[in-house]
């Protein structure tokens, strides 16, 4: 066998069994994370019905509530109409309410009438679950769900359903809505199947590719690895100055408000200190001194003020306390009640919102304000954050006065740290201005950010 032959052949032989193994282990990590997968997505599914539930049942207590509330209506009439409201209230194809005493008497079931009037308290499904009893505990306990066997209308098969109810204090009712699952594990057995045959054919595909190409690997692997490795190492350090510009930034404008804010008061406090006790050792009388010590004191507390604004900016304690809605909502209304200024606020996210993306869009809400209070000159905002089908979306817009973007956004700081910070998470930012027209910000978080 020629060098040539042999040099070829050292080098394609550690290939195919390299890539025959790594191919394995890909199928087998591949079907490893597909389960994984699989247990997230029917985590999320079973959250979303949980949140569907309560948002049903927090529809159907709106619809009671001036009934409950009515005091011009005895008890006999009152429990009649909420009866009868819960009895009419559908949503879905199958979605229904039902009502029971806490002693398990059923008073309202739309679907099985004859349940009604009767003590359902030993009921139990096919399992032995006493199904009522379960309910009943969840309603006790504040509110809750429960997991049972139910029939489905309208074929009356059982299936396996979750059930969210809450009491009626006024008279020791228990009043829910529950949801099927039938339809979660036909999905996850479809996607589950789905995954399967796209592993299966990628594995297939794979090593035919592999056998076929391996040659061209050879050929080219060195020069598009080295290529590959060029451009990841530019596009890490574009992130890591961008992260870098963030964090000086950042620290510059903290060691402005220590120096120029913070040190300045401790050093306001100290000469008053030291001041009460020079006029101590002179022998002034103790209400000069007391005068003296009392206006430390004021400083004193300037710089506590001054020190929980500095700890608010770097983070919100109101994020981790009451959630990125909560907080949103009153740096708006400080915003209104500084300047006057109206705005029409929304926030419609189900998702849970990691730690990063909460801080960038409240920055971001931060920074949008602070703008157009500097600059826009104007009357009505609005201000939104909604989750679509693969974004997080923030939209922020004003009637003011607009700039032009040619002359504004080069050397806008504030518009490039908002920019950066968005591109830094991996979403996208827009703005759009005209002089007269208004300003109206966006940005496009990407969803699988936030579902993780």
């Amino acid at each position: 066998m020629r060098l040539k032959s042999k040099i070829i052949l050292l080098a394609v032989a550690p290939l195919i069994v390299a890539t025959t193994i790594i191919t394995y282990l890909g199928f087998q990590s591949a079907r490893d994370l597909a389960s994984q997968e699989l247990a997230i997505y029917e985590f999320n599914l079973v959250d979303a019905k949980k949140q569907a539930l309560k948002n049903h049942v927090n529809i159907a207590m709106s619809a009671i509530r001036p009934v409950l509330e009515n005091t011009q209506l005895d008890d006999a009439q009152a429990r009649f109409l909420v009866k009868e409201i819960l009895a009419g209230l559908r949503y879905e194809d199958d979605g229904y309410f039902f009502a029971y005493e806490m002693s398990g008497l059923n008073l309202v079931h739309p679907t099985q009438p004859d349940f009604v009037g009767k003590n359902l308290w030993e009921f139990q499904d096919r399992t032995g679950n006493y199904l009522i009893q379960g309910l009943i505990r969840a309603a006790q306990a504040g509110g809750g769900f429960h997991r049972y066997i139910w029939e489905k209308p309208p074929l009356m098969k059982q299936e396996d359903k979750l059930g969210y109810v809450v009491a009626i204090d006024r008279w020791d009712w228990m009043m829910g809505t529950g949801l099927y699952l039938d339809d979660i594990y036909a999905e996850l057995a479809q996607t589950k199947a789905i995954m399967n045959d796209n592993i299966q054919r990628s594995f297939l595909i794979v090593m035919v590719v592999v056998v076929l190409t391996v040659i061209v690997v050879i050929l080219l692997g060195l020069a598009i690895n080295l290529h590959e490795h060029k451009l990841a190492d530019s596009r890490l350090k574009e992130l890591a100055q961008r992260f870098m510009r963030l964090q000086v930034n950042e620290r510059r404008g903290f060691s402005r408000e220590l120096h120029d804010g913070i040190n300045q008061l401790l050093v306001s406090c100290k000469f008053r200190i030291e001041l009460a006790g020079s006029k101590l050792k002179r022998g002034y009388e103790k209400e000069v001194v007391y005068q003296e010590l009392a206006k430390a004191n004021e400083v004193m507390n300037q710089t506590i003020s001054e020190i929980r604004q500095i700890s608010h900016n770097l983070r919100p304690t109101l994020l981790d306390d009451l959630g990125l809605d909560t907080a949103l909502s009153a740096l708006v209304d400080q915003f209104m009640e500084r300047t006057g200024i109206q705005v029409e606020y929304r926030f419609d996210v189900i998702s849970t919102i990691p730690d990063e993306i909460e801080i960038t869009l409240y920055r971001l809400t931060q920074e949008s304000l602070t703008n157009i209070e500097k600059h826009a000159s104007a009357d009505n905002i609005t201000l939104k954050v909604w989750q679509s089908y693969r974004h997080l979306v923030f939209k922020c817009a004003d009637d003011g006065c607009g700039f032009s973007q040619k002359e504004s956004v080069s050397s806008g700081i504030g518009l490039i740290n908002m920019r950066e910070r968005i591109e830094l998470i991996g979403g996208d930012f827009s703005l759009e201005s005209q002089r007269g027209k208004g300003t109206k910000i966006q940005a496009f978080l990407p969803l699988e950010q936030i579902s993780g």
